[in-house]
């Protein structure tokens, strides 16, 4: 790799926080992560050019739960420009849409990759669109960041985790919660409410009780947001293995009451024949029902198939019954 160390061991001072087994088979994963084609021809990219690269966010996150990583997202001492220098020979297509925000996207080895310059926002409690300050540091970026378990990164090429907000430990507890205070981190930018109730659903993780209290406290901020924003988080809330918890979130909050008014509403509605306490209850009962039937539909076999309703012509070789195998031709 021209000079560049290959990714080494992934260590960091996190390595007590998880079962070891479990730490192991995660860090295999970043490790393998770290040394794909698209990511390692960044690191030497960024590591000759002089700058800090890490992976960051949902791709550490997921590599180390074992989930599919589906999106490459990199944070970065360079600044925009910079970062257009050093990705422009390796892409075959690149945008810099995201720019003003520190963000360029390229496709790299048929992989799309988005690359942000580390940022130290601030927010001015009115709405949730910061004013765009880029930072200096990768712990810097990380603290600002919505949830411990997304502020998590992987240095590159070096392949050290850098956590300081605690995400592994609320990696292993299956736990949401803030890097800051929750009614810091929800007042900047409430959308994160909506992410806290989608993410418990993802990931299936319960909510730490002070932020989950911070979210019933400021549901009403959720004002603050487009209804755009709102209508996609609840998409992707939808959208999810099992909506139920994320759904039981916003209701649990008061912010359904604010974006879904309906849906809390059930709960006050009995069904005609009185058969269940409540519509709400029941309703995601089916929910969680129809879920599982189309689980089940998706890992049963296929029904077999006929062109001529069975007949012998139809059988497949493999169904047939062989033929007494003849002696050898003399």
């Amino acid at each position: 790799m021209h000079g560049v160390p290959r990714p080494g061991p992934l260590r960091g001072p996190v390595a007590d926080s998880m079962t070891m087994h479990a730490l192991a088979e995660g860090l295999a994963r970043l490790d393998s992560l770290a040394r794909s084609s698209t990511v390692a021809r960044l690191a030497e990219a960024f590591a000759a050019g002089g700058e800090e690269l890490a992976l960051v966010g949902g791709p550490v996150r997921d590599a180390l739960l074992g989930r599919a990583v589906t999106d490459l997202d990199f944070t970065t001492s360079a600044r925009p420009d910079r970062i257009l220098e050093l990705v422009k020979p390796l892409a075959s297509a690149h945008w810099d849409i995201g720019r003003e925000f520190g963000t360029i996207a390229a496709r790299i080895d048929g992989e799309t990759v988005e690359i942000t310059t580390y940022r130290a926002d601030q927010y001015d409690g009115v709405t949730r669109k910061p004013v765009v300050a880029f930072g200096d540091t990768l712990d810097g970026d990380l603290v600002r960041r919505d949830f411990t378990v997304n502020a998590m990164a992987l240095r590159l090429p070096s392949g050290a985790l850098v956590d300081p907000t605690g995400g592994l430990p609320d990696l292993e507890a299956g736990r949401l919660r803030t890097p800051a205070e929750p009614e810091v981190s929800f007042g900047d930018d409430p959308l994160r409410m909506m992410r806290m109730a989608r993410f418990a659903s993802q990931l299936d993780f319960r909510v730490d009780p002070d932020t989950a209290a911070a979210a019933h406290e400021l549901a009403e901020s959720i004002d603050r947001i487009s209804a755009e924003r709102v209508r996609d988080e609840l998409q992707k809330l939808l959208a999810t293995d099992s909506p139920r918890q994320g759904l039981d979130l916003l209701v649990d909050t008061g912010i359904a009451e604010l974006v879904l008014p309906e849906l809390p509403a059930l709960s006050l509605t009995r069904d005609a024949a009185h058969r269940h306490k409540d519509v709400y209850a029941h309703s995601l009962t089916v929910l969680d029902q129809a879920i599982a039937l189309e689980r089940s539909r998706a890992s049963a076999p296929p029904p077999p198939t006929s062109c001529c309703a069975g007949r012998r012509c139809c059988t497949t070789s493999a169904s047939r019954p062989r033929a007494a195998s003849r002696a050898p031709a003399r």
